[in-house]
């Protein structure tokens, strides 16, 4: 992972409390709600089966969008699949991050 990208990371982390104890980043960010980047600045389309016990979801309409910072940076600039992302990978495939 980039130094950029690391650095901004924990800035983020240290900036917000996480109810599910920051289980993305200790994952290798291989465990992430599933949410996709539609264009808003700092919301994803939500598709979690239970959207509304995050606390992080936001209801609108019959849809549900996540305001988790840390998700919201992972979607815009940890993109997986992509040639050329940056990603420095471990020997399990993840790529990691110490918190």
């Amino acid at each position: 992972m980039e130094e950029a990208h690391r650095k901004k990371i924990e800035e983020i982390v240290g900036q917000m409390q996480c109810p599910k104890g920051f289980k993305c980043a200790e994952s290798g960010f291989t465990n992430l709600c599933r949410a996709r980047d539609i264009g808003l600045e700092t919301y994803l389309e939500c598709f979690e089966q239970e959207p509304s016990e995050c606390k992080f979801s936001v209801p609108f309409g019959d849809s549900y969008f996540c305001h988790c910072p840390l998700r919201v940076y992972i979607a815009r600039n940890l993109r997986r699949g992509k040639k050329g992302d940056g990603h420095k990978k471990g020997t399990d495939g993840r790529t990691s991050i110490k918190l």
